[in-house]
Protein backbone atom coordinates (compact mmCIF):
# COMPACT_ATOMS: atom_id res chain seq x y z
CA UNK A 1 0.00 0.00 0.00
CA UNK A 2 2.61 2.63 0.89
CA UNK A 3 4.58 2.08 -2.68
CA UNK A 4 1.24 2.27 -4.28
CA UNK A 5 0.03 5.38 -2.33
CA UNK A 6 3.77 6.74 -3.38
CA UNK A 7 3.22 6.24 -6.96
CA UNK A 8 -0.37 7.77 -6.87
CA UNK A 9 0.66 10.87 -4.99
CA UNK A 10 3.58 11.91 -7.38
CA UNK A 11 1.17 11.82 -10.00
CA UNK A 12 -1.46 13.35 -8.31
CA UNK A 13 0.67 15.97 -7.04
CA UNK A 14 1.63 16.32 -10.85
CA UNK A 15 -1.55 17.03 -11.50
CA UNK A 16 -2.31 19.64 -8.99
CA UNK A 17 0.55 21.51 -10.26
CA UNK A 18 -1.92 22.41 -13.55
CA UNK A 19 -4.26 22.87 -11.15
CA UNK A 20 -2.64 25.61 -9.02
CA UNK A 21 -1.20 27.46 -11.86
CA UNK A 22 -4.42 27.08 -14.38
CA UNK A 23 -7.70 27.31 -12.08
CA UNK A 24 -6.80 30.80 -10.80
CA UNK A 25 -6.70 32.07 -14.11
CA UNK A 26 -9.92 30.58 -15.66
CA UNK A 27 -7.91 28.25 -17.99
CA UNK A 28 -9.19 24.54 -18.52
CA UNK A 29 -7.09 21.79 -16.36
CA UNK A 30 -7.00 19.41 -19.12
CA UNK A 31 -6.22 21.34 -22.72
CA UNK A 32 -3.54 22.25 -23.49
CA UNK A 33 -1.11 19.63 -22.31
CA UNK A 34 1.53 21.09 -19.66
CA UNK A 35 3.80 23.67 -21.60
CA UNK A 36 7.27 25.60 -20.60
CA UNK A 37 5.89 29.38 -19.05
CA UNK A 38 8.97 31.20 -20.65
CA UNK A 39 8.64 29.85 -24.43
CA UNK A 40 5.62 27.60 -24.87
CA UNK A 41 7.61 24.48 -25.80
CA UNK A 42 5.01 21.13 -24.65
CA UNK A 43 6.67 19.51 -22.52
CA UNK A 44 7.35 15.93 -23.44
CA UNK A 45 6.59 13.16 -21.51
CA UNK A 46 9.99 11.89 -20.82
CA UNK A 47 10.75 15.79 -19.19
CA UNK A 48 7.11 15.26 -17.25
CA UNK A 49 8.15 12.41 -14.80
CA UNK A 50 7.44 14.15 -11.66
CA UNK A 51 10.40 15.13 -9.65
CA UNK A 52 12.75 12.81 -11.32
CA UNK A 53 12.85 15.10 -14.43
CA UNK A 54 12.87 18.27 -12.04
CA UNK A 55 16.04 17.00 -10.88
CA UNK A 56 17.56 15.65 -14.50
CA UNK A 57 16.98 18.99 -15.94
CA UNK A 58 18.27 20.59 -12.77
CA UNK A 59 15.40 23.00 -12.63
CA UNK A 60 15.69 24.02 -16.31
CA UNK A 61 13.40 24.12 -19.63
CA UNK A 62 15.40 21.43 -21.96
CA UNK A 63 14.74 24.18 -24.91
CA UNK A 64 15.42 27.38 -23.64
CA UNK A 65 16.73 27.36 -20.06
CA UNK A 66 14.13 29.03 -18.09
CA UNK A 67 14.06 28.33 -14.79
CA UNK A 68 11.08 26.40 -13.45
CA UNK A 69 9.92 26.48 -9.67
CA UNK A 70 11.05 24.45 -6.95
CA UNK A 71 7.62 24.67 -6.02
CA UNK A 72 6.13 22.09 -8.50
CA UNK A 73 8.96 18.82 -6.81
CA UNK A 74 7.70 20.03 -3.43
CA UNK A 75 3.74 19.98 -4.86
CA UNK A 76 4.36 16.32 -6.19
CA UNK A 77 6.83 15.40 -2.89
CA UNK A 78 4.34 16.84 -0.48
CA UNK A 79 1.60 15.17 -1.91
CA UNK A 80 3.13 11.77 -1.94
CA UNK A 81 3.96 12.04 1.53
CA UNK A 82 0.26 12.68 2.40
CA UNK A 83 -0.62 9.59 0.66
CA UNK A 84 1.92 7.06 1.87
CA UNK A 85 0.64 8.86 5.16
CA UNK A 86 -2.98 7.90 4.77
CA UNK A 87 -2.18 4.24 3.54
CA UNK A 88 -0.28 4.11 7.18
CA UNK A 89 -2.28 5.47 9.57
CA UNK A 90 -5.76 4.68 8.32
CA UNK A 91 -7.40 1.86 9.91
CA UNK A 92 -9.00 0.75 6.75
CA UNK A 93 -8.25 1.01 2.89
CA UNK A 94 -11.66 2.07 2.71
CA UNK A 95 -10.44 5.23 4.81
CA UNK A 96 -7.70 5.71 3.44
CA UNK A 97 -9.34 6.57 -0.20
CA UNK A 98 -11.30 8.61 1.19
CA UNK A 99 -8.81 10.91 2.60
CA UNK A 100 -6.33 10.57 0.25
CA UNK A 101 -8.23 13.05 -2.48
CA UNK A 102 -9.10 15.54 0.76
CA UNK A 103 -5.64 15.87 1.41
CA UNK A 104 -4.24 16.55 -2.39
CA UNK A 105 -7.54 19.38 -2.26
CA UNK A 106 -6.04 20.70 0.95
CA UNK A 107 -2.64 20.99 -1.06
CA UNK A 108 -4.70 22.36 -4.01
CA UNK A 109 -6.17 25.01 -2.10
CA UNK A 110 -3.57 25.94 0.54
CA UNK A 111 -0.91 27.15 -2.82
CA UNK A 112 -3.49 28.62 -4.56
CA UNK A 113 -4.81 30.85 -1.67
CA UNK A 114 -0.76 31.57 -0.80
CA UNK A 115 -0.07 33.21 -4.30
CA UNK A 116 -3.63 34.74 -5.74
CA UNK A 117 -5.32 34.64 -1.90
CA UNK A 118 -8.57 32.99 -3.19
CA UNK A 119 -9.78 28.92 -2.22
CA UNK A 120 -11.65 28.87 -6.02
CA UNK A 121 -15.15 27.29 -6.10
CA UNK A 122 -13.99 25.31 -8.99
CA UNK A 123 -12.32 23.02 -6.35
CA UNK A 124 -14.75 23.65 -3.22
CA UNK A 125 -17.98 23.31 -4.90
CA UNK A 126 -16.96 20.00 -6.68
CA UNK A 127 -15.38 18.84 -3.63
CA UNK A 128 -18.31 19.17 -1.33
CA UNK A 129 -20.71 16.55 -4.22
CA UNK A 130 -17.71 14.31 -4.32
CA UNK A 131 -17.25 14.08 -0.99
CA UNK A 132 -20.91 14.06 0.33
CA UNK A 133 -21.32 10.99 -2.13
CA UNK A 134 -18.65 9.22 -1.25
CA UNK A 135 -19.29 9.00 2.17
CA UNK A 136 -22.95 8.29 1.33
CA UNK A 137 -22.42 5.34 -0.75
CA UNK A 138 -19.42 4.26 1.96
CA UNK A 139 -22.03 4.46 4.91
CA UNK A 140 -24.65 2.73 3.15
CA UNK A 141 -22.31 0.18 2.11
CA UNK A 142 -21.29 -0.60 5.53
CA UNK A 143 -17.88 0.95 5.66
CA UNK A 144 -16.54 2.64 8.62
CA UNK A 145 -18.22 6.54 7.08
CA UNK A 146 -20.85 8.17 8.83
CA UNK A 147 -23.08 10.89 6.20
CA UNK A 148 -24.82 12.11 8.86
CA UNK A 149 -21.42 12.94 11.21
CA UNK A 150 -20.34 14.29 7.83
CA UNK A 151 -23.28 16.55 7.70
CA UNK A 152 -23.00 17.73 11.08
CA UNK A 153 -19.23 18.29 10.71
CA UNK A 154 -19.93 20.82 7.69
CA UNK A 155 -22.39 22.72 9.17
CA UNK A 156 -20.84 22.88 12.47
CA UNK A 157 -17.11 23.80 10.90
CA UNK A 158 -18.35 25.96 8.43
CA UNK A 159 -21.41 27.55 9.96
CA UNK A 160 -18.90 28.50 13.07
CA UNK A 161 -16.54 30.31 10.31
CA UNK A 162 -19.61 31.70 8.65
CA UNK A 163 -20.60 33.46 11.44
CA UNK A 164 -16.95 34.35 12.56
CA UNK A 165 -17.01 36.17 9.07
CA UNK A 166 -20.01 37.94 9.40
CA UNK A 167 -19.12 39.27 12.46
CA UNK A 168 -15.94 40.38 12.65
CA UNK A 169 -14.92 40.89 8.30
CA UNK A 170 -11.70 38.92 9.43
CA UNK A 171 -11.91 35.88 7.00
CA UNK A 172 -13.35 35.54 3.00
CA UNK A 173 -16.21 33.41 2.48
CA UNK A 174 -13.63 30.63 0.82
CA UNK A 175 -12.17 30.23 4.07
CA UNK A 176 -15.61 29.35 5.34
CA UNK A 177 -16.16 26.80 2.32
CA UNK A 178 -13.33 25.39 3.26
CA UNK A 179 -13.90 24.89 6.71
CA UNK A 180 -17.08 23.58 5.54
CA UNK A 181 -15.37 20.77 3.30
CA UNK A 182 -13.07 20.06 6.36
CA UNK A 183 -15.89 19.24 8.60
CA UNK A 184 -17.85 17.52 5.59
CA UNK A 185 -14.61 14.66 5.61
CA UNK A 186 -13.19 14.92 9.12
CA UNK A 187 -16.88 14.63 10.38
CA UNK A 188 -17.69 11.70 8.48
CA UNK A 189 -14.11 10.01 9.99
CA UNK A 190 -14.67 11.16 13.25
CA UNK A 191 -16.65 14.04 14.60
CA UNK A 192 -14.24 14.67 17.16
CA UNK A 193 -11.78 15.61 14.55
CA UNK A 194 -13.09 18.60 13.48
CA UNK A 195 -13.18 20.28 16.39
CA UNK A 196 -9.08 19.34 16.32
CA UNK A 197 -8.72 20.79 12.94
CA UNK A 198 -10.31 23.96 14.32
CA UNK A 199 -8.29 23.98 16.98
CA UNK A 200 -5.10 23.06 15.29
CA UNK A 201 -5.66 25.62 12.60
CA UNK A 202 -6.57 28.34 14.47
CA UNK A 203 -3.32 27.87 16.18
CA UNK A 204 -1.50 27.50 13.56
CA UNK A 205 -3.03 30.53 12.21
CA UNK A 206 -2.06 32.55 14.96
CA UNK A 207 1.72 31.68 15.14
CA UNK A 208 2.13 32.31 11.80
CA UNK A 209 0.12 35.92 12.46
CA UNK A 210 2.83 36.48 15.06
CA UNK A 211 5.89 35.40 12.76
CA UNK A 212 4.47 37.92 10.26
CA UNK A 213 4.77 40.39 12.16
CA UNK A 214 7.60 39.72 13.91
CA UNK A 215 9.07 39.91 10.61
CA UNK A 216 7.87 42.81 9.66
CA UNK A 217 4.26 42.39 7.94
CA UNK A 218 1.80 45.23 7.89
CA UNK A 219 -0.29 44.78 10.59
CA UNK A 220 -3.10 45.66 7.87
CA UNK A 221 -2.25 43.20 5.14
CA UNK A 222 -4.55 39.93 4.55
CA UNK A 223 -2.95 37.04 5.83
CA UNK A 224 -4.23 33.77 3.80
CA UNK A 225 -6.01 31.43 6.63
CA UNK A 226 -6.54 28.51 3.65
CA UNK A 227 -3.33 27.02 4.14
CA UNK A 228 -3.36 27.43 8.24
CA UNK A 229 -6.88 25.96 7.93
CA UNK A 230 -5.27 23.19 5.86
CA UNK A 231 -2.89 22.01 8.08
CA UNK A 232 -4.91 21.62 11.57
CA UNK A 233 -7.01 19.27 8.93
CA UNK A 234 -4.30 17.45 7.82
CA UNK A 235 -2.91 16.99 11.59
CA UNK A 236 -6.19 15.87 12.37
CA UNK A 237 -5.83 13.05 10.11
CA UNK A 238 -2.56 12.08 11.64
CA UNK A 239 -2.81 12.99 15.19
CA UNK A 240 -6.11 13.92 16.16
CA UNK A 241 -7.61 10.72 17.42
CA UNK A 242 -4.85 10.49 20.07
CA UNK A 243 -5.07 14.58 21.19
CA UNK A 244 -8.86 13.81 21.22
CA UNK A 245 -8.32 10.90 23.26
CA UNK A 246 -6.05 12.94 25.16
CA UNK A 247 -8.23 15.88 25.85
CA UNK A 248 -11.04 13.52 26.86
CA UNK A 249 -8.64 11.73 29.92
CA UNK A 250 -8.11 14.83 31.17
CA UNK A 251 -11.84 15.69 31.34
CA UNK A 252 -12.16 12.47 33.08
Amino acid sequence: MPGIAAALGLAVGSFLNVVIYRVPKGLSIVRPGSACPGCGTEIRPADNIPVFSYLMLRGRCRSCGTRISPEYPVVELLTALLFVGAALVMPTAWEAGFVAPFLAVLVACSFIDLHDRIIPNRIVYPSWVFFAVAALVLDLTGRPISFVDGVIGFAAYGGALFVLAATTGGMGLGDVKLAGLIGLVLGALDLRLVAVAAMLGFIAGGVGAIVALAMGRDRKAKIPFGPYMALGAALAVFIGSGIADWYTGLLH
